[in-house]
């Protein structure tokens, strides 16, 4: 049969509800990032929801914030709680109030993708909102939620220290596995479901379109890309002029790669295989849905992680 969730299609099998239902568990966890746990968090409640299970999610959520940041708000609120400074989440509320508004199971932690793979930015705001968690919600596990690698075509690759997604992907789970294992803690790996999905032939390696042209496009009109997993061209209207201008977005993930990384949340925090989970967001086929579903399974389940690349 055929459900409504949020105005999205989703398909449902009695079956997979019944069996879902059985063995219902309710996980709670706060996700400490920005925009990359944003992606990671859009389908994962309806995910969860199809398997027969109850999610309780909490984001403290700011774009683009680094573990810098979110140290820097949480130490203001410390200084004074009624300054705004310490209030930047969603709700003017704090880091420190969220950490407390439940008992969370889990806490998860990330640096922002573009310095992911540079260890060197990690500390010391890691170690900072790392003791800050661990004062304000000592029953948490705290685990890290790994970053991807941007999309082949990205165009800012040499300068930000990395010159291809293959060179990006290795230094970015160099990076995260360092700092998980000097911590003890546990890796949410992400970045190694997005880049197995890119290598995977029954995924497909990304074609842009050849006759696009960025500099010469003219509203409406957008390339045809295929399997990509990330965001690309998009219009967005000048609210001032009124006017159409062509945005890029190759770092971000689009619906597909949102599903994959929701899928690979549900394996990691509910510790069960999301093949066959009935439901698919829509704009993803289900071929499209089965293959990212068992790219997540292989990744987190199985635990293959793909070879790194010179």
């Amino acid at each position: 049969m055929t459900m409504r969730l949020h105005g999205m299609a989703v398909m449902v099998t009695l079956a997979g509800l019944a069996c879902g239902l059985a063995e219902a568990k309710s996980v709670k966890l706060l996700a400490v990032g920005n925009s990359f746990s944003n992606n990671a968090l859009w389908f994962f409640k309806e995910i969860v929801k199809a398997a027969g299970h109850e999610p309780v999610v909490g984001h403290a959520m700011i774009g683009g914030c680094d573990f810098d940041r979110h140290v820097r708000h949480a130490e203001a609120f410390e200084k004074n709680p009624a300054d705004p400074e310490g209030r930047p989440y969603e709700g003017k509320k704090s880091l420190q109030e969220l950490l407390q508004q439940d008992k969370w199971e889990y806490v998860t932690i990330q640096q922002v993708s573009h310095k992911a793979p540079r260890p060197e930015t990690y500390q010391p705001g890691a170690d900072r909102l790392i003791a800050i968690i661990r004062k304000y919600a000592p029953q948490a596990e705290i685990v890290v939620h790994q970053t991807w690698a941007y999309r082949d075509d990205h165009p800012v690759g040499g300068t930000k220290g990395f010159v291809s997604t293959d060179d990006m992907y290795r230094k970015v789970r160099t990076a995260y596995d360092a700092f998980c294992q000097a911590k003890g803690v546990r890796l949410i790996p992400s970045g190694d479901a997005m880049e197995a999905a890119r290598r995977d032939p029954a995924w497909g390696k990304f074609v842009p379109d050849p006759a696009f042209d960025p500099r010469t496009a003219v509203y409406p009109a957008l390339p045809t890309e295929k399997r990509s997993l990330h965001s690309g061209y998009t219009w967005r209207k000048d609210p001032k002029s009124g006017a159409f201008r062509l945005g890029e977005d190759k770092f971000h993930a689009n619906t597909q790669g949102i599903y994959l990384l929701g899928c690979v949340w549900f394996e990691f925090f509910y510790d069960t295989s999301v093949v066959g989970n009935a439901f698919v967001p829509k704009g993803v086929s289900a071929e499209d849905a089965a293959v990212l579903q068992r790219v997540a399974h292989r990744v987190v389940g199985e635990k293959q992680r793909p070879a790194l690349l010179p």
